[in-house]
C-alpha cells in the first residue's frame, strides 16, 4: 500500500511540473518574450557595420536587441536574407537590389529606407585628373552590372565620355558608349571587393571603387580619389528586408535611430564627406 502511494504522489508531482512547464512556453509564445524585438542584420564591415554598432546602444534603449553579422561580399547579405538566417541587411543600393531579385527568383525583398549614400570614386597611382588619362588608357570597374550605369554616369559628367541618347544611367553599359574621344579601354570583370588591391598594385590606368571598399582598404575617398560622384547620387543604400517584413515594428525602429539627428552627426564626422546621410 505504501508502495502504491508513492508512487501516486510521484506521478502527481509529474503532473503538476508538466504543467508548470506548459504554462511557462504559453506565457513565452506570445511573440513578447525577450527575443522579439531581437533583429539580425547583415553588413559590409565598412561603413555599415560601424555605423550599426553606433546604432546598437540607442536601439537598446527603444527594445531592440540589435545582433550584426558581417561580409565581405555582395552575394552572401542577400541569400542569408532570403533563407531566414537574417532579418535584414544593410549594404545595397536599390538598382542592385532589384538586379538580383531579377536573377533569383526565390528573392523577394523591400527597400525598409534608405540610410547612407556611398559615392563612388575614380583611383589613379600615374595620374591625378581624368583629363590626364592618356589614349588608350585602362579603367578597371567591378563586375557588378548594376553599378556600370553609375560609374559610367560619373565618367560622363566628368566629359571623359558620352552615353547613346535616351539611355537612362541606371541600364548603361560599356556597350552604350557613343563617344570615347580618348579611346579607353574598360575592364569590368573584377570582383568589387578585390578593387582596391588591384588599384594599390598599381594595375591599370585608373581604377573605380565603391567607397565602402576604399574606406576598408584605408584610402580617403575626398583626398585620395581623382574623381568623385556627387552627393546627389540615387544610389542610396538601404535596409533591406524580406516583404512582409518592412512593416515590423522593430525594423521601423531601425531605420527611425539610422536617421536620427544623433547617427546623421556620426556618419558626416566619421566620415568626412565621404559617406552622406539621408532622411528619406
Amino acid at each position: 500500500m505504501k508502495k502504491l502511494l508513492s508512487i501516486l504522489a510521484v506521478l502527481a508531482l509529474a503532473v503538476l511540473a508538466a504543467c508548470g512547464a506548459n504554462n511557462s512556453n504559453s506565457e513565452g509564445s506570445s511573440g513578447e518574450g525577450e527575443d522579439s524585438n531581437k533583429l539580425v542584420v547583415g553588413a559590409s564591415n565598412i561603413p555599415h557595420a560601424e555605423i550599426l554598432e553606433e546604432a546598437k546602444p540607442v536601439l537598446k534603449e527603444k527594445g531592440v536587441e540589435l545582433e550584426i553579422k558581417t561580409f565581405q561580399d555582395y552575394i552572401l547579405p542577400n541569400k542569408t536574407l532570403a533563407n531566414g538566417e537574417l532579418d535584414a541587411n544593410y549594404f545595397q543600393t536599390i538598382p542592385y537590389m532589384d538586379l538580383q531579385m531579377e536573377e533569383n527568383e526565390n528573392y523577394d525583398f523591400v527597400n525598409a529606407g534608405g540610410i547612407h549614400i556611398e559615392p563612388i570614386g575614380v583611383y589613379s597611382e600615374d595620374y591625378e585628373s581624368l583629363e590626364e588619362l592618356p589614349e588608350g588608357a585602362q579603367i578597371i570597374m567591378s563586375n557588378s552590372v548594376s553599378d556600370h550605369g553609375r560609374m559610367l554616369s560619373l565618367l560622363e559628367a566628368q566629359g571623359l565620355i558620352t552615353l547613346e541618347e535616351g539611355v537612362k544611367a541606371a541600364d548603361a553599359t560599356v556597350e552604350n558608349i557613343a563617344e570615347n574621344p580618348k579611346n579607353i579601354e574598360f575592364k569590368t570583370d573584377v570582383e568589387a571587393s578585390l578593387l582596391p588591391q588591384i588599384y594599390q598594385q598599381g594595375e591599370g590606368d585608373a581604377v573605380m571603387i565603391n567607397t565602402n571598399y576604399a574606406i576598408d582598404a584605408g584610402l580617403n575617398p575626398q583626398e585620395d580619389a581623382i574623381a568623385l560622384e556627387d552627393s546627389n547620387s540615387p544610389y542610396v543604400n538601404v535596409i533591406t528586408v524580406n516583404k512582409g517584413d518592412e512593416d515590423n515594428e522593430a525594423v521601423k525602429t531601425l531605420v527611425e535611430v539610422l536617421r536620427s539627428e544623433d547617427i546623421q552627426n556620426f556618419i558626416k564626422e566619421e566620415y568626412n564627406g565621404a559617406v552622406v546621410p539621408v532622411n528619406e
